[in-house]
């Protein structure tokens, strides 16, 4: 295949994922080994900065979105959004010295006790309880931020997907909310990243900017989507993108 219709691919597959991303967050998993397929020769490192650059456009345009039409619990999203944002910067900077088959097997389990726990627990995520930003909340905001960041830094694909869940489970949102805040955490995690990625010259400008336009294409139409059809609609959306991981991520570990 010539570098024209791996290009072509490859942006179909950024489309894809930028759709994925902004409704229930883990596009990167479609996209990022799309993008080491079209890339031989590359480093992870080259990769994943490259994708960084390419799913920012899109995380902005959702955010932009989101923002005017959810209401934001902003005394809880600041101090997760500071965590996740320095720890994302540690993560990127630890990016050749954790084991990725490490990351990949413990993300795997992770998937299938999400997968698990939300299809057993029918209501979860349908309605937004009264979303609580006392001291334990924020504290619990900042764990959460920090641990998603240092792992989206070091691996990226799936931490929307992780943050959603979070913030459904431990802190009472909708899947509508919860999905418009992990795009306000992602965004910081996707700025740090960039901070190494960009000086250590670890970005494909051109590959990037032609994937970028793709992923934001993509998250316009997820962004939509998920505000037409509402939390309802995100819950299965979300469940059938928990398979199809689970199952991408099988055959990437144990074939």
């Amino acid at each position: 295949m010539d570098f024209e219709h791996a290009l072509i691919t490859l942006g179909f597959f950024a489309f894809c994922g930028g759709l994925i991303d902004a409704a229930v967050g883990g596009g990167g998993l479609v996209q990022v080994p799309a993008l080491i397929h079209a890339l031989p020769g590359h480093s992870l490192a080259t990769v994943f900065g490259t994708n960084k650059l390419a799913v920012l456009a899109g995380n902005l345009s959702s955010i932009f979105t989101y923002v005017k039409r959810i209401r934001i619990a902003w005394k809880l999203m600041l101090p997760t959004m500071t965590s996740a944002f320095i720890f994302a910067f540690l993560g990127a900077f630890s990016v050749s010295l954790i084991p990725r088959r490490l990351m990949e097997y413990v993300v795997f389990i992770v998937l299938i006790a999400m997968a698990i726990y939300t299809f057993f627990k029918k209501d979860l995520g349908r309605f937004s309880s009264d979303i609580r930003c006392g001291r334990k909340e924020i504290l619990l905001g900042v764990f959460f931020g920090g641990l998603i960041g240092f792992y989206d830094g070091v691996f990226g694909p799936g931490s929307g997907s992780l943050l959603l869940f979070i913030f459904v489970k431990y802190f009472g949102f909708d899947f509508l909310n919860a999905s418009a805040s992990a795009k306000l955490v992602n965004l910081g995690t996707f700025s740090a990243a960039l901070m190494f990625f960009i000086p250590s010259g670890n970005i494909l400008w051109a590959v990037g900017g032609v994937v970028g336009l793709c992923n934001l294409a993509g998250s316009l139409t997820g962004t939509f989507l998920a505000l037409r059809y509402g939390s309802s609609f995100i819950r299965i959306f979300f469940l059938i993108l928990l398979l199809f991981l689970i199952a991408r991520m099988a055959v990437s570990i144990f074939f």
